[in-house]
């Protein structure tokens, strides 16, 4: 691509670089120039143009950035992504539903790499989006790149974004009770509101004493697709009354703790094909914590293991609380 300055009567057939006024008012950059414009623009004075011509295998913008899209969602229907018409070289990917968002990160970084003038850009990986919910934006940033260069970027991230859909319909929420105390209604209701923007239903309420055997009953009772379990008392050991309770029952805790605040006191484990989620007690509240991460992605069908939990320390610490730990260093 040629950029520059040229006189004006030799300007049609370029891509004006900056918007000006002429006779018949202001022509935008961007637009590919015609007679017409050039005859305005000298009517109204001007004797010289920006512009940007292209050159034998320059791709111009809307057309390379389409391109792209279709080269990182080959299968929209598949891949849970609408590809946006292409404007000022710019093509949006938007999710079609609810679910957490895939990316081939190091795909991208790649793509991002073989020429400045091709851009992606995306959410954070595993972000929670809705229905309409913008996942990713290609700009090109010049009004035109070499062939060579797109197709690099085509070849370097095939398919690198994905929306994870959620393979569940239904859960069960087990609340459990110390003494005659009947637990409030902010955690039922926080949860009520998570599970219902990933489309699950939350099944009659389940209370049950303090106790490792009523648990394990009520676990091996539930009849919802995902088990929650929310305790009166902090969860603060792998042999606590919750870890045990699942154990009794005949399930697995397979992953204790997270290094994530709010959020810290969660464990994860399955009874048979049902994931269980222990919640932490800031569950109680719609805020975000570390339940959230965790919560999305196993209704999304991604497994969470140790490591997967240990990696979310880095942008774990979610909320700054003033009175935890007392004395706080200053």
């Amino acid at each position: 691509m040629i950029f520059g300055p040229v006189p004006v009567a030799q300007a049609a057939g370029a891509v004006l670089a900056h918007s000006i006024m002429s006779a018949a008012g202001r022509v935008p950059k961007g637009t590919k120039l015609t007679q017409a414009h050039v005859t305005d623009l000298a009517a109204q004075g001007h004797d010289t143009l920006v512009v940007a011509r292209l050159e034998a295998g320059d791709v111009e913008e809307d057309a390379a950035a389409t391109a792209l899209a279709h080269a990182l969602v080959p299968d929209p229907e598949g891949q849970g992504l609408r590809i946006a018409p292409a404007g000022a070289g710019r093509v949006n990917l938007y999710a079609t539903g609810p679910g957490v968002v895939r990316i081939d990160v190091d795909a991208v970084t790649t793509l991002n790499t073989v020429d400045p003038m091709i851009t992606l850009a995306t959410v954070a990986p595993f972000h929670r989006v809705e229905d309409r919910t913008m996942v990713a934006t290609i700009k090109i940033i010049s009004y035109a790149v070499p062939e060579a260069h797109l197709t690099q970027a085509c070849a370097a991230a095939p398919r690198a974004l994905s929306v994870e859909a959620p393979r569940f319909g239904t859960a069960t929420l087990i609340e459990t009770q110390v003494g005659d105390g009947v637990p409030g209604d902010k955690g039922r209701a926080a949860l009520v509101g998570r599970l219902d923007r990933m489309g699950l239903s939350l099944g009659p309420r389940v209370v049950v004493p303090h106790k490792v055997d009523p648990l394990a009953e009520a676990i091996a009772r539930a009849e919802g697709e995902v088990v929650f379990i929310l305790t009166a008392s902090a969860t603060s050991d792998v042999i606590d009354v919750a870890p045990e309770g699942l154990r009794a029952a005949g399930g697995r805790v397979s992953v204790f703790g997270m290094p994530v605040d709010p959020g810290n006191l969660l464990f994860i484990g399955d009874f048979g094909d049902k994931p269980v989620i222990g919640l932490p007690g800031c569950a109680r509240s719609p805020a975000l914590n570390g339940a959230d991460w965790v919560l999305e992605r196993l209704i999304c069908g991604i497994p969470l293991g140790q490591a997967e939990i240990s990696a979310m320390g880095v942008g774990g610490l979610l909320k700054e609380i003033p009175t935890r730990p007392r004395p706080r260093a200053t």
